[in-house]
């Protein structure tokens, strides 16, 4: 059985939320879904295939320590903004009479959106024939939450019907970054990695060969990391190798020219044989975001990560920790970055072994997605 599927989706700071989302969008649709992705953050080129897409007011992280909101203007989120913002939200989803509802990250995150997902979820629960409500949430969830922040999101959980873990549990337990797990897990189902799919055919199927690539996904907190890694390339036993720089479009044009006057690098925007340059890379280093993990699991030989961290943010820096833990990467912690402590890492990732010696990780999370929400519907 197939049907209608609402699924909302906010990213604040980076775009990886936003690309997961729209991999699952895509598969479902291709699958025979009628899919709508309902869109908060700041609009960006997607491929949904056969899914269509909703842009709501685009609303943003107002820094990096997500705590605020704010227009992509830097104006402060008020009353009437909110109101309308949930008023649309509303009227898209009774529009639509979904068969699934699916909020992505919330209630395990996204919480400064109380303000028009608790509507949605009531707005849900009330339509007939009610929806199947699910939450889509990463491996990892964000580690520092009170325990009055576990305690409300196993409440809000209540509400929900299917909990999709988008992880293999052979490499990342979910019960170890959320303390309500045993509250929650009667629900839950892992579904292995959401992994885009395979590119096309390259047009240089060598690019990348024997390099050191450096990427930061998007791009919005990666500049410490580019900038360490032209400060360790002289220091690294890699300073041999051409070494490129992938930036990504939110990286700040002042920080672009800074590494455009760089010397003896390859410095450019990101590309899209990204996953070439990895399978031919001599080491990839990058942050640990999901996306950016993935593809590092499964086409690069060695790596480093360094994972973007606040005191609030601690996700990334888990999901690095759990693979440094079992041998595949070397881990940089962002509150030592420094050209002398990657160059160390570097040396580190090459002494250990190659990922492509451990088994694969599961990154049939998209199947696996459409497969229970067909199976749940046909109950």
């Amino acid at each position: 059985m197939t049907g209608r599927i609402f699924f909302y989706v906010q990213h604040l700071l980076g775009i990886g939320h936003l690309r997961r989302a729209a991999v699952l969008a895509r598969s479902l649709a291709d699958s025979g879904f009628d899919v709508l992705l309902v869109s908060g953050g700041a609009p960006i080129p997607l491929d949904l295939g056969q899914a269509r897409l909703h842009q709501l007011p685009a609303v943003r992280a107002r820094d990096e320590g997500l705590r605020e909101l704010a227009r992509l203007d830097g104006t402060p989120l008020d009353d009437a903004f909110r109101t309308a913002r949930t008023r649309e939200l509303l009227a898209v989803l009774r529009a639509e009479a979904p068969d699934v509802v699916i909020t992505e990250q919330f209630p395990f995150g996204r919480t400064q959106l109380r303000f028009e997902l608790m509507p949605l979820l009531d707005a849900a629960r009330s339509l007939r024939p009610r929806p199947l409500i699910v939450s889509s949430v990463r491996d990892v969830v964000r580690r520092s939450a009170s325990a009055a922040r576990v305690a409300e999101t196993v409440e809000i959980l209540s509400a929900f019907d299917l909990v999709l873990i988008h992880a293999d549990p052979a490499v990342a337990d979910f019960g170890a970054s959320f303390a309500g797990w045993d509250r929650i897990a009667a629900r839950a189902v892992y579904t292995g990695y959401v992994a885009a799919p395979a590119g096309a055919a390259v047009a240089d199927a060598d690019a990348g060969k024997n390099e050191v690539i450096v990427s930061v996904g998007g791009g919005a907190v990666g500049a410490p990391l580019l900038r360490a890694a032209l400060a360790a390339r002289p220091l690294s036993v890699l300073a041999d190798r051409r070494w490129r720089l992938l930036w990504g479009g939110n990286l700040p044009e002042a920080e672009r020219a800074v590494l455009a006057a760089a010397d003896g690098v390859v410095v450019e925007p990101a590309r899209a044989d990204f996953t070439t340059l990895l399978s031919n890379a001599r080491l990839s280093i990058s942050q640990a975001g999901y996306n950016t993990v993935i593809d590092t699991l499964r086409f690069a030989e060695r790596a480093v990560l360094v994972p973007f961290s606040t005191e609030r943010e601690t996700e990334q820096g888990d999901r690095a920790r759990l693979l440094a833990e079992r041998g595949m990467a070397a881990v940089v912690p962002a509150e030592t970055l420094s050209g002398a402590s990657l160059a160390e890492g570097i040396a580190r990732a090459l002494a250990g072994p190659s990922i492509r010696s451990f088994a694969p990780c599961d990154v049939e999370g998209a199947a696996a997605t459409v497969r229970i929400l067909r199976e749940r519907l046909s109950r």
